[in-house]
């Protein structure tokens, strides 16, 4: 089924919206310039995320792409052409990335090809990430006089610090198997493997319960403890909030009743 987004549904739109069985996926439709993070393209993204988010029937997002190339980074068009002005159009890269860090519903990247410079950052911010074995990566900022700084915030958390350090400073290619290696996706899976394993992941990120699932996502963000007594004591009174809630109480019920619970999507 189509999720109504506006500016979306139109055939020059730069991000396509489709919404089943609980997951709406968001597919990077701009292949001429290989997905690259225009502003127009971010503002649908956003657009896009913000819907997802306001649907109580969607419980995962998938961010996926249309053409060979998952996403090149930023429009380096578009930031030739905003020299005049005395600025470039990368702010905007910001707002995406905390819009998927931060969005309370499990986002998963799907790269079937090349991803470079911003389009890392995206790939990181996304909660989960399964790419082919065959893409490729690369941090190629320093190559054109550039630093990879707006996607360090989700880049760097996610990276082995020695990975990282080789390979923002030579910007050198790496592929899917070395991606997983130290911690950029999620899984490298041959290439004919790919829809097989974001399905298996969206099937069992839909049996999620909506408000846990949120609630999860801010524990995997919750800073390190430095007084350990206090943030068990926190955490089981969290926890005790979980299990008498509306949803607590319905997962308990449907697991002792070997049944599927009230939220799991069914049909189409």
């Amino acid at each position: 089924m189509a999720t109504s987004v506006p500016g979306m549904t139109s055939p020059d739109a730069l991000v396509r919206v489709a919404t089943a069985r609980g997951v709406t996926t968001l597919t990077l439709d701009s292949p001429h310039n290989r997905n690259a993070l225009s502003t127009p393209l971010m503002t649908e993204l956003l657009a896009g995320l913000a819907a997802a988010v306001a649907d109580d029937a969607v419980r995962a997002i998938v961010l996926d792409h249309t053409g060979p190339v998952f996403c090149s980074g930023a429009d380096l068009k578009e930031t030739a052409a905003a020299y005049a002005s005395g600025t470039v159009p990368a702010g905007m890269l910001g707002d995406v990335l905390v819009a998927v860090r931060e969005c309370p519903k499990p986002v998963l990247a799907k790269v079937a090809g090349p991803a470079r410079a911003g389009g890392l950052g995206l790939i990181a911010a996304a909660d989960l990430a399964v790419c082919a074995e065959e893409a490729t990566f690369a941090f190629t900022e320093v190559r054109i006089g550039v630093i990879p700084a707006v996607i360090s915030a989700t880049v760097l958390p996610r990276l082995h610090p020695r990975a990282a350090a080789e390979l923002y400073l030579t910007g050198d290619t790496f592929d899917g198997r070395r991606a997983a290696e130290i911690g950029l996706v999620t899984a490298a899976v041959p290439a004919d493997g790919l829809d097989t394993a974001v399905r298996g992941y969206c099937a069992s990120l839909v049996k999620g319960a909506p408000t846990a699932l949120a609630g999860a996502k801010e524990l995997l963000r919750r800073p390190a403890a430095t007084d350990l007594r206090a943030e068990i004591a926190e955490l089981a009174a969290l926890s005790t909030g979980y299990f008498l809630s509306d949803e607590g109480r319905e997962g308990v019920l449907a697991f002792r009743a070997k049944r599927p619970a009230a939220w799991v999507p069914t049909g189409d």
